[in-house]
């Protein structure tokens, strides 16, 4: 991208806009569309994914969490959706340092699964919810307000581009101490990501890139778990009882599937062969019993909300709103790539879930509230035309 939207005097425009942005309406209608059409296949896998885990129960108790946080999320939505872009813009740092303190009080009191402490319980009502998806969007929130500062000049030096990685880096340390690497690598990734597009020049963005990638080669030798993984992912079926377990019997759930899939529900992965199948692994499930067709359903709903949220973006007329919006296209659709290479086998295991797909509250909520804030961009009146500024 060549360009970014800036303004002379303020990310947020000049002056009061009187004229809506055109176009967008249909951009919002793709949005709320691919959106509808992920939850409710979302809903129909966790539902199948976890009736193995109900026992006795005539619905399974993960669906009914399930949609009470997809009913949440739909209302978080609306409000994200009416709430002034300004006030994101303003309570930015606010917000990032919130999800910061979430992260140290997970480090001292977290509640600890599958060896990693990652949630934070709420006294009283025991409601358990991991703050590293709360720091994802706020720190994308925060870096766009940083970008946006100064008319944006920010995003075009040294210090700029430092300042904004600070913001990823710090939440991404705490959650490699939980530990957390995938969250950590995703944090810094789409900082990395909001940058290039922010306008940052590359030469300046090479170092950090090199920096990171030897960091997450340093990680893997020296903690067990994760050179586990690199094995697991580098030969699979030489360690299918071992490291390559979870990958290969996705890749049985791929072969069963087939192009129209084994039939909802008949599914035999789900039956405690698949570790975590109605988390990080749904979309094996999908896989598995609606085939191939379920597989590109699922992708070319992300597929479509990708492209509704860039064109969101390059209509928008000020600096703050264009970055917020791919900032938050980004964090919707960039862990669903991951999450869909990871159990297809082309990225090491990562614990990443799949946005609206995989049963993960805090996760489905954090991509609800990004949706509202994608769509109040586009609802946002049109202002002066945008300033270009080339990269250098």
């Amino acid at each position: 991208m060549k360009g970014a939207a800036a303004t002379a005097e303020s990310p947020l425009g000049r002056g009061r806009a009187t004229t809506p942005q055109e176009g967008n309406t249909d951009a919002i209608a793709a949005v709320a569309m691919a959106v509808a059409l992920l939850a409710a296949l979302g809903a129909v896998a966790v539902f199948s994914a976890s009736a193995p885990l109900a026992l006795e129960a005539a619905v399974p108790p993960h669906f009914l969490r399930h949609a009470g946080a997809l009913g949440l999320g739909a209302g978080l939505a609306w409000l994200a959706s009416r709430v002034p872009l300004k006030l994101w813009y303003r309570t930015a740092p606010l917000f990032w340092g919130g999800a910061v303190l979430l992260l140290l009080l997970t480090a001292l009191f977290g509640h600890t699964a599958n060896g990693a402490q990652r949630w934070l319980v709420i006294p009283g009502i025991g409601v358990a919810f991991q703050p590293a998806e709360i720091a994802k969007l706020a720190t994308l929130v925060a870096g766009a307000a940083w970008l946006s500062g100064q008319d944006g000049k920010a995003a075009l030096t040294r210090h700029g581009v430092l300042g904004a990685l600070a913001l990823a880096t710090i939440p991404a340390l705490l959650c490699v101490f939980q530990p957390d690497l995938g969250n950590a690598v995703l944090l810094v990734a789409l900082m990395g990501l909001l940058l290039f597009v922010g306008g940052a020049p590359l030469r300046i963005l090479f170092g950090p890139a090199v920096a990171g990638v030897a960091g997450i080669a340093l990680y893997s030798f020296i903690q067990p778990h994760a050179l586990r993984r690199w094995v697991g992912f580098l030969d699979p079926w030489a360690n299918a009882n071992n490291e390559g377990f979870q990958l290969v019997q996705s890749f049985v759930a791929f072969g069963r599937g087939g192009w129209f899939g084994v039939g909802l529900g008949d599914g035999r992965q789900k039956l405690f062969y698949l570790p975590e199948a109605h988390t990080d692994f749904v979309l094996s499930v999908v896989a598995e019993e609606l085939g191939l067709v379920g597989v590109l359903f699922a992708l070319g709903g992300f597929a479509a909300l990708w492209i509704a949220g860039l064109r969101i973006t390059l209509r928008a007329r000020r600096r703050f709103p264009m970055l917020l919006a791919f900032g938050m296209t980004s964090l919707v659709t960039v862990p669903a790539a991951m999450n869909a290479a990871v159990v297809m086998g082309l990225f090491p295991t990562k614990g990443l879930t799949l946005p609206f797909l995989s049963y993960g509250r805090t996760s489905l909520l954090v991509c609800c509230v990004a949706v509202g804030i994608l769509i109040a961009v586009a609802r946002e009146p049109a202002g002066d035309a945008p300033a270009r500024r080339s990269r250098r």
